[in-house]
């Protein structure tokens, strides 16, 4: 069994958290929190490693696609009048073309983070996915305030700033994608027993 205080968790910081500067803040902020930074690089994505993260099956597209449909309904907006279709498979490819468009726009920062519950505490200090939904103190809650209804409006990406792991599986697939068979750093933090 891992040590509670060993469990890892991914971070990708996204263009539009490089492009505002908040690397530094980001990482202050998982590190304020008694987690760690076991591996850190900043570089520029190609398409293919972008195909690798984000899925490609139907299931996953269709759910896009759901998702924007329902944002659409929700503010009385026609998906018709502005992506030309309101099927949902299609509005998914769309909606992932934008992400891939998106992500490919400027250098990522991508990291391993350690601690205890590092899965959950990181998402917690992240804020929810959708950045017009996330509490003040959290990182999207302070430094973001996109929304799918605009994003989609202006036929682009939600930007939210950074990715965290959903599960400790998904942390253990993406570092794998993300830093194949590179050693993690193993320190003890000033004051960690």
């Amino acid at each position: 069994m891992q040590h509670l205080k060993e469990e890892k968790t991914f971070v990708l910081i996204k263009p539009d958290g490089v492009k505002k500067g908040l690397v530094g803040e980001i990482i202050k902020r998982f590190e304020q929190r008694d987690l760690k930074i076991v591996a850190l690089e900043m570089f520029q994505p190609t398409k293919e490693q972008i195909h690798g993260h984000y899925p490609k099956d139907e299931t996953w597209i269709r759910r896009l696609g759901q998702k924007s449909l329902g944002t659409y309904q929700k503010y009385g907006l026609d998906p018709v009048k502005i992506l030309g279709t309101g099927d949902e498979f299609e509005i998914g490819k769309m909606v992932r073309g934008w992400v891939v468009d998106y992500i490919l726009s400027a250098p990522l920062v991508k990291m391993v983070v350690q601690g205890v519950h590092a899965v959950d505490t990181v998402r917690k200090i992240s804020g929810p996915t959708l950045p017009f939904l996330a509490d003040v103190g959290t990182i999207r809650g302070d430094f973001s305030i996109d929304s799918p209804a605009l994003a989609n409006s202006e036929k682009r990406a939600v930007m939210n700033l950074l990715h965290a792991s959903e599960t400790a599986d998904e942390a253990k697939h993406e570092i794998e994608h993300w830093f194949g068979k590179h050693p993690l750093a193993s320190y003890q933090r000033h004051g960690e027993y």
